[in-house]
C-alpha cells in the first residue's frame, strides 16, 4: 500500500525569528525549514547567505514579511579569515584553484596599513559567481560555463573593519559594511594588496542592522521545543523597524488607518514613524508637513 504524509495545516503567524544559519545549507533551505517548524503560511529571509557562510540570518514570518526589504537593505558584521597564497574560481573554498603567488612576509603595520585603504566608501566589481543578472541569466549561469562577461564596478561602504588575527598565510577580520559588498570580493582584494592571492575560507555574519547573532537559535535549538516555546522566540512582526520614531494613533481612527485612510494628527513631519493603538502596532505611515498620517504598511494581525 502507498504510504501518504500528511500535509501540514499552516497558520496565520507573525514574527521574527534570527536564525543562526548552519554551515552547508542554502539561505532558502534554512527558509523553508524554519517556516515548516512555524506551521507560517508565509516567510522571507533578509539577505542571502551562501551555504558555505553561517551566521544570523533573520527569518520574518507572516506580517513581518512588509518590513523584510529594510533588513536587505541594512548595514552587514561578518568575521572571516582569508587564506593566502592562491585564489579559487569562486573566490572561496567551494571553487577550484585557480593562482598561486607566495605570501610575503606579513606583519601587523602593514596588514593594518591596507586595510586603512579599504576602509569608508570603495568601489568593489561583482564577481562572476552570483545572482547577479545579464539580460536575465544570473551570472553563476555563465560562470559554470566557463563564461565571463565585463562588470561595472559598484561603490559601497566599509564602516569598519578589524584585524582579529594572523598568520604567515592568513588573516582573521571583523568587517562592518553596506548591502551590495561581497566579502569574497574584498578578501581577494585585500589580499592583492599584500602582493599575494586569496581566497575566503571561513565567514560568519554577526549582525545584520540592529539585529545581533543569537548562537543558541540554530535550527536544531528550534527543533528540541514546543510551538508554544518557539512562538516565544519570536520577535515582534515590526522589529525590522522597531528603531523608527513611534506615535500613537489619533483618538477613534485606528479602525480607519487599517483600512490605509488618512488622518489629521498633530506632530511634525516625519517620513517614516510606527503608528501605535496603545500597545498594538497598526504598521508604517508618513506623517505630512500638513500634519496627515498617511498609511504605508498596514498590519493584519488579528
Amino acid at each position: 500500500m502507498k504510504k501518504t504524509s500528511t500535509k501540514i495545516q499552516r497558520r496565520h503567524i507573525s514574527g521574527v525569528f534570527l536564525l543562526n544559519k548552519p554551515l552547508g545549507i542554502s539561505s532558502n533551505a534554512a527558509l523553508q525549514k524554519v517556516r515548516w517548524l512555524y506551521r507560517a503560511q508565509k516567510a522571507g529571509h533578509t539577505g542571502a547567505l551562501d551555504p558555505l557562510a553561517s551566521g544570523l540570518l533573520p527569518i520574518c514570518l507572516g506580517e513581518a514579511t512588509k518590513f523584510s526589504h529594510y533588513l536587505l537593505d541594512s548595514t552587514k558584521r561578518y568575521q572571516t579569515t582569508i587564506q593566502l597564497g592562491h585564489s579559487t574560481t569562486t573566490g572561496d573554498v567551494e571553487g577550484e584553484l585557480l593562482l598561486e603567488q607566495a605570501v610575503p612576509e606579513l606583519t601587523q603595520a602593514k596588514i593594518e596599513q591596507v586595510l586603512a585603504n579599504f576602509h569608508g566608501d570603495i568601489q568593489q566589481v561583482p564577481p562572476m559567481y552570483s545572482a547577479l543578472k545579464k539580460e536575465g541569466r544570473p551570472l553563476y549561469e555563465l560562470a559554470r560555463k566557463g563564461i565571463e562577461i565585463e562588470r561595472e564596478a559598484r561603490p559601497i561602504t566599509i564602516d569598519a573593519i578589524e584585524l582579529l588575527s594572523f598568520t604567515e598565510n592568513s588573516l582573521t577580520l571583523d568587517i562592518t559594511c553596506s548591502k551590495g559588498t561581497y566579502i569574497r570580493v574584498l578578501g581577494e582584494d585585500i589580499a592583492k594588496a599584500l602582493d599575494t592571492f586569496g581566497h575566503l575560507t571561513y565567514l560568519h555574519r554577526i549582525k545584520t542592522g540592529h539585529f545581533d547573532l543569537i548562537p543558541k537559535y540554530t535550527i536544531e535549538y528550534l527543533e528540541s521545543l514546543t510551538e508554544l516555546e518557539r512562538e516565544a522566540l519570536l520577535l515582534p512582526a515590526y522589529a525590522p523597524v522597531d528603531h523608527f520614531p513611534k506615535v500613537q494613533v489619533p483618538e477613534g481612527r485606528a479602525e480607519y488607518f487599517s483600512r490605509g485612510m488618512e488622518s489629521n494628527i498633530e506632530h511634525a513631519a516625519e517620513a517614516q514613524v510606527l503608528v501605535f493603538d496603545g500597545e498594538r502596532c497598526l504598521g508604517l505611515a508618513e506623517i505630512t508637513d500638513r500634519q496627515r498620517l498617511v498609511p504605508k504598511r498596514v498590519l493584519n494581525l488579528e
